[in-house]
């Protein structure tokens, strides 16, 4: 989460800000009936009990005997204490308070949570400010609580339709901002919001995964609440439309991935992963999958949904195939030969085999896989990538079989991905001359540090989901209590730094409001997984590859 100061945005204000006395007029959007909700269960009993392990079948039944929760994580609600009578976690109430007082209002509504609520740091940088990808944990929290109301939504879809400009460069019209902040001005009495497209943030890099991740929070609203009528408004379809046409448009391409600069997700500094990075793929991919249920049939959608068609059979098919390693894999890319030219050829990307690092080859357990972290032309950066993978299991990117092997990797290798805290955003760290090179010696992203091999509690909703969608909530269970003996006591820290997450973050911000979120999500889950349905998608059977795991560059 990077930035400038308020005085910075305020530069911008002419372009990206609005005003009470702006034409653009909320209260249509914002003043919805409020929907009298009480946590509907948001996953078919049909479906889960459908979803393949790879090891076995889940069941609904199975999950609920399998999760004993020690208490209810929903706060303030009847149904917070409908199902079970025991005690809840001393941290769950301070958690909820603590995300509370994060809410941001605009005219009297509530439209997201601040980045953090560190009072106490000189330097605020655009932690006051609302992020897209930040507030995805705060809504899944609020609609596992049964509170659907926040209009989050509602505001970063006006937001879209500003127009955005780096210098003179206007940016695409489907661009999502990458955060927003309130200006209240209580002489006049009046709200101003203003907005950050990317020209403000440090490189001045566009937001990739906001769009994304807007289309997956609609959908888990949707499927939370029942609710088909917000996400069948016309501003809704057309948002969706507007991020997908970025996306999907033709171009110089030969892959189905999309090319991103550095600095365009959550780690939104330099640190090598420009390219095709596994999180923007993994997240293009849910995205589609999402707007293909919402997307409503008419001429216009119609359009939209065979493109989305098509480039998910292509990029089901290119990731499976070229970004997944797993040890006899890693072998066969140790034996490639180089300089192959025709159709035929096994090494499609003329990897040399001399680049691959040495740690990798310890790294790599018999048993386990994980997509890499990038693969272009001659380079494949073999970096594990936390929310890429969990994504890609979320999404169904990745066959069971992968699923398993990522959940396999992961107990395999705990000590270095978990450690004394989760989780690990990258690993390994990079350092000394290929520090320097890469981040062009960034003193944030030094190593087992921020990016670069910290640890972000925030990760931990999504190793949990994972966790439940594999059936191996004893991983995701044995994290939490790794996160429960300090997040509290540490006072809710952005990130950790050292090769074990032992300390807290040399700039880590306290009170970090996707920490509190991430942990209560986390914590729901295991108490009531049919909260998964809100983010995860089954496989899609068309879609599955007639490939082995190990064999997937031969193909």
């Amino acid at each position: 989460m990077e930035g400038t100061k308020e005085t910075g945005l305020r530069n911008v204000g002419s372009h990206c800000s609005i005003s009470d006395n702006d034409d653009y007029d909320l209260s249509r959007l914002l003043d919805k009936p409020r929907l009298n909700i009480e946590r509907k269960r948001s996953f078919d009993e049909r479906s889960l009990s459908e979803l393949s392990t790879g090891l076995g079948r889940v069941t609904l039944d199975g999950l609920d005997s399998a999760y004993s929760p020690g208490g209810r994580s929903g706060f303030n609600t009847p149904a917070s204490s409908a199902r079970h009578s025991f005690e809840p976690h001393p941290m769950v109430g301070e958690a909820w308070e603590a995300l509370r007082r994060s809410m941001v209002y605009f005219r009297g509504q509530p439209v997201g949570t601040i980045g953090a609520g560190d009072h106490a740091s000189e330097d605020v940088l655009n932690y006051d400010q609302v992020f897209v990808r930040d507030f995805v944990p705060s809504a899944l929290a609020f609609l596992m609580n049964g509170e659907p109301e926040i209009n989050f939504r509602l505001k970063t879809l006006l937001l879209q339709g500003w127009e955005k400009r780096v210098d003179r460069f206007k940016l695409g019209e489907g661009v999502m901002p990458a955060s927003f902040k309130v200006l209240h001005d209580p002489i006049r009495k009046t709200d101003t919001v203003v907005a950050d497209f990317g020209e403000s943030a440090i490189g001045r890099v566009a937001p990739v995964d906001s769009g994304f991740w807007w289309i997956i929070l609609l959908r888990a609203y949707t499927k939370s609440t029942g609710d088909l009528s917000l996400a069948e408004t016309p501003e809704c379809q057309k948002g969706m439309r507007l991020i997908l046409t970025l996306c999907l448009s033709e171009g110089f391409d030969t892959f189905p991935t999309l090319l991103c600069a550095d600095g365009c997700s959550m780690i939104d500094r330099r640190m090598g992963i420009y390219g095709y990075p596994i999180e923007i793929q993994a997240l293009f991919f849910m995205a589609l999958r999402c707007a293909l249920q919402l997307l409503k049939h008419d001429t216009e959608g119609k359009e939209c949904i065979e493109r989305i068609v098509k480039r998910l059979h292509a990029l089901s098919y290119h990731m499976r195939s070229y970004f997944w390693l797993d040890f006899q894999q890693l072998n066969d890319i140790y034996r490639y030969k180089t300089e192959e030219y025709s159709h035929t050829a096994v090494n499609k990307f003329n990897v040399i085999p001399d680049s691959i690092p040495y740690w990798v080859f310890d790294f790599m357990p018999t048993r386990g896989g994980y997509f890499i972290g990038n693969v272009s032309p001659a380079r494949m950066d073999f970096r594990w990538f936390c929310l890429g993978n969990c994504v890609a299991i979320l999404s169904s990117l990745a066959t069971p079989e992968q699923s398993m092997a990522i959940m396999d990797l992961i107990e395999e290798r705990w000590e270095e991905l978990v450690g004394e805290m989760p989780l690990k955003i990258s690993y390994p760290a990079i350092e000394s001359h290929e520090w320097r090179i890469v981040t062009g010696c960034d003193p944030k992203n030094t190593r087992w540090s921020y990016h670069n091999g910290g640890s972000w509690p925030v990760l931990l909703w999504l190793l949990t989901a994972a966790c439940i969608k594999t059936g191996r909530p004893q991983i995701a269970r044995r994290a939490i209590e790794l996160a429960e003996s300090r997040l509290q006591k540490d006072s809710w820290p952005e990130y950790y730094d050292g090769k074990l997450g032992r300390y807290v973050g040399k700039q880590a911000r306290k009170q970090q409001t996707w920490s509190i979120a991430g942990y209560l999500v986390a914590k729901m889950m295991l108490e009531d997984p049919s909260h998964l349905g809100m983010i995860s998608h089954e496989e899609d059977k068309q879609m599955k590859p007639l490939i082995k795991r190990s064999a997937s560059w031969t193909c």
